[in-house]
Order: structure tokens, then sequence, then C-alpha cells
């Protein structure tokens, strides 16, 4: 090898060295605005705390199953009913027809609805009545209503709780289901003539009355209301 090449490599080599030392001197320092590096383990744990302080790209995640599975069981009627119950099974058969249908749903309905029909009722609130009943109920309604006009008397009323809502039956009759409620309230009603006098109940006296009412709808409708078909006292 002559002596020229010789000196061109180690020329060569010694700018190479220099270079490398450069670019350690530039790369290898750490500002402090460097990425962490990824650790499995902390994302872990900041997913389940959600966001850190000053993390505010952070998307907190929903929660795990395991997690969802210790969240408490919110009661509902179904969970109270005696494993093969008429009612049980009721419900079983109207939801092999209507998979959607929810009892506690229902009965959240119904008790809307039992207040709402007695206050209409008392009211001679015909227009409120006619979509809540079937044809037969809201003829006797609309008949006990028209004999109080014809009278002159007056109700006077007011709904003041419902202590208690069951389930007593479940049954598919035909096309229609049937659902009966027992329904315990307080309210304060009376009735006065045209002259003022109570006839009926008490005035400002609050009394307990026991309804059970049964009401119906087509589950296999696109129509989702139920209607009092039936009425009772116990």
């Amino acid at each position: 090898m002559s002596s020229s090449a010789l000196v061109e490599i180690v020329f060569l080599a010694a700018v190479a060295a220099f270079i490398a030392y450069k670019l350690y001197g530039v790369l290898g320092r750490r500002t402090g605005n460097e990425r962490t590096p990824f650790d499995p383990m902390r994302r872990e744990r900041i997913d389940a705390r959600g966001a850190q302080p000053g993390d505010e790209k952070v998307v907190q995640l929903p929660p795990r199953p395991r997690e969802l599975a210790r969240a408490p069981v919110v009661d509902s009627i179904e969970s109270k009913l005696p494993v093969g119950s008429p009612v049980a099974k009721g419900i079983a058969d109207l939801r092999q027809v209507d998979r959607d249908f929810s009892a506690d749903g229902f009965l959240s309905g119904a008790k809307v609805a039992h207040e709402m029909i007695a206050k209409a009722f008392a009211d001679g609130d015909r227009r409120a009545l006619k979509p809540l009943l079937s044809d037969d109920v809201y003829r006797g309604f609309d008949d006990a209503i028209t004999a109080r006009e014809k009278a002159g008397s007056k109700v006077e009323f007011s709904f003041v709780g419902l202590k208690q809502a069951t389930l007593e039956d479940v049954t598919l009759r035909g096309r229609l289901a049937e659902i009966t409620v027992r329904f315990v309230s307080e309210l304060i009603s009376a009735t006065r003539d045209a002259a003022g006098a109570v006839i009926e109940g008490a005035a400002g006296a609050v009394r307990e009355v026991t309804d059970v009412w049964t009401f119906a709808r087509d589950p296999r409708s696109s129509d989702p209301n139920w209607k009092l078909v039936a009425t009772a006292s116990a």
C-alpha cells in the first residue's frame, strides 16, 4: 500500500470519529421534552385511575368487565318473584311474544296511569280518560260522571301518595296480554251535593284505598300503550 493511500484512510477515519462525537453530543443529551419509554404497567395504572395531573389528553376508559361485575345489582320485580310462580311464568310467556317487555317499566307506567285516571275521573275530565281506558271501562266512567253532572254534585279530590303497587297476575288471552295490579293509595276525597253537603267520603280526611285494576294491550302491536280494561275495589 502506498503512503498516500494510508494517509487518506487515516484522514477519513479521523473525520468519521469527529462526526460521531458531534452526533453523540447532540442526540445523547436529554432536554426534558423527550417522551418516556413505553411502559405497559404505567399505562394500565393510568387507565384505571383516569387522567393524571397535566395529562389533558388522557381519555378515561369505561369500567372493565370485572369492575362491572362488582357493581351493585339493582333489585327488580322479577328478581323478587318465586321461581315458577304464576306471575313469573306469565312474564316469561309474555316475553316470548314481546321480548322488550319489562315488568319494572310496566309497573312504573301503571303507577302514573293510576294517579292520572283517579284524578281525571274525580275532575270529570273525559278527554284525559279516553285514551287510557278500554271502550267498556270508559262507558262506565262516563255514565258515573254524567250522573254527577245531572245531580249537580262535585268531587273534591287530592291524591296523597301511592303506598304500594304489586303485580297480581300476568296472562296471555289470545292476542291480548293482561296484567292485574293491586294499588294501595292514600287520598282525600269527598263528594258534595248541589247544596254543598258531603254525601260521600270525608272532607279533609286521608283514607287508604285499595284498587285492583287490569291493563291490556296487544304485545304484537306497534302501539306501546296499555289500557285499563277492568276495575275492582278490595
